[in-house]
């Protein structure tokens, strides 16, 4: 049965492309023109409202939610993640927790990532950071953050933090002046979905989101994956005005490899990962907005293209409808993308040393077509055949994983 049937198919306005094969040079920082004829890429299915039988405010009644101390990070990382999406909804609810701990302690699964800042900008639970409270940018839908982690850890589960990073209309709604602006009205622009952005070259917001990011790693999750570090890819681009950005005088590559860097530095002590556009492993101009997967290769541990065959145009590689042939979409996007971090790391020399593993997030959710479980475990088996070593990621916005498509433990 279709997981969801309100989901029509989203396709990219493409030309045909054609992938060159260029020398390690032509991807320093700075690597990536602007598109001028840039198109609306494809927006990933998010997260949904919690499922009526299962509320945070419910359990609350039941349960003192008074939290435990910080956790340490999981002793013995599992080398190889392979984990299922779950959004902060989920994640306060005390049934829905029991079905995925269950699914991963009886599958080959091992990891979870958790929501814990979402596209409201909302931040999950009671946060230590100062600005998150003085901007009243707390929805509290995990209530002892602590004491999941503890849980998850007692399973021997690897636990990430999903956190969006530029789609933050809290932190626009608090801070408007680093808001991306519409020209035409002088006010804040939105996207396709009626979503408002931050500006992806202001400072203020990459420190924001850092300290967001400190306070949960030192609650123990064992890494923060960011989602959302991108410019805006949909919607009226025309009118899009920056505060900080310079189009005339930066790339937009050049800008999120700064930020990059940025987030490298200051949370060096900490396991990141990146979340990129599926086209980022076979395009080289940074599709527009800003993602050459060069520069995420640099400065994170894990680079997470979302391969999905649903968000790949009609004729992508000669295929009529990509999401109808998961294995042969997944396995030439990670074929390249795997030559790509061959292609940086040997030619590294003298410069920085890429420690970047790839692993990709994979489609379990209906679109373009219904998805069996042959086909998730189709995708899956692609990746394995780019490279023997890469994990990968399930992502589903209800958290209903399709069970039929891993293997038992």
């Amino acid at each position: 049965m279709s997981k969801s049937t309100t989901w029509g198919v989203i396709l990219i306005a493409a030309a045909g492309l054609l992938f060159l094969l260029t020398s390690v040079n032509s991807f320093e920082v700075d690597r990536g023109q602007d598109n001028g004829n840039q198109v609306e890429l494809p927006q990933v299915p998010e997260a949904e409202e919690p499922e009526a039988e299962a509320t945070v405010e419910e359990e609350k009644e039941a349960v003192d939610y008074g939290d435990i101390e910080a956790q340490e990070p999981l002793q013995d990382p599992p080398e190889v993640i392979k984990a299922v999406y779950a959004t902060s909804w989920s994640a306060g609810s005390q049934s829905k927790m029991d079905y995925l701990i269950d699914l991963i302690n009886t599958t080959e699964l091992n990891a979870i990532v958790i929501d814990i800042k979402d596209y409201s900008g909302l931040v999950a639970y009671d946060t230590d950071v100062p600005q998150v409270n003085e901007y009243n940018a707390e929805e509290i839908r995990i209530t002892r953050p602590n004491a999941l982690i503890k849980r998850l850890h007692d399973n021997g589960i690897y636990v990430i933090a999903r956190q969006t990073v530029f789609q933050d209309p809290a932190l626009v709604a608090a801070r408007p002046d680093l808001a991306v602006k519409n020209s035409a009205t002088g006010g804040v622009w939105k996207d396709r979905k009626g979503i408002s952005w931050i500006d992806p070259a202001s400072k203020e917001a990459w420190d924001y989101n850092i300290a967001i990011s400190r306070d949960a790693a030192e609650r123990g999750f064992d890494e923060i994956n960011f989602d959302y570090i991108r410019f805006p890819s949909d919607g009226d681009l025309s009118v899009i005005s920056y505060p900080f950005f310079s189009a005339s005088s930066t790339l937009k590559a050049t800008a999120m490899a700064e930020f990059f860097k940025y987030l490298n530095s200051n949370l060096s002590d900490v396991k990141t990962s990146a979340d990129l556009f599926g086209l980022s492993t076979v395009n080289y101009d940074g599709l527009g907005i800003g993602q050459v997967i060069e520069n995420a290769y640099r400065y994170f541990d894990y680079v997470s293209p979302m391969v999905y065959p649903s968000h790949y145009a009609n004729g992508f590689q000669g295929y009529a409808n990509p999401s109808l042939y998961p294995y042969e979409v997944v396995n030439y996007s990670m074929v390249t993308a795997v030559a790509r971090l061959d292609t940086l790391r040997n030619a590294t020399g003298t410069g920085p040393v890429v420690y970047a593993e790839l692993r990709p997030w994979l489609q379990d959710f209906d679109l373009g077509a219904d998805y069996t479980a042959d086909m998730v475990r189709a995708q899956i088996k692609a990746t394995y055949d780019a490279d023997p070593n890469l994990g990968w990621m399930l992502w589903d916005p209800r958290n209903n994983y399709t069970e039929g498509a891993l293997e038992s433990n």
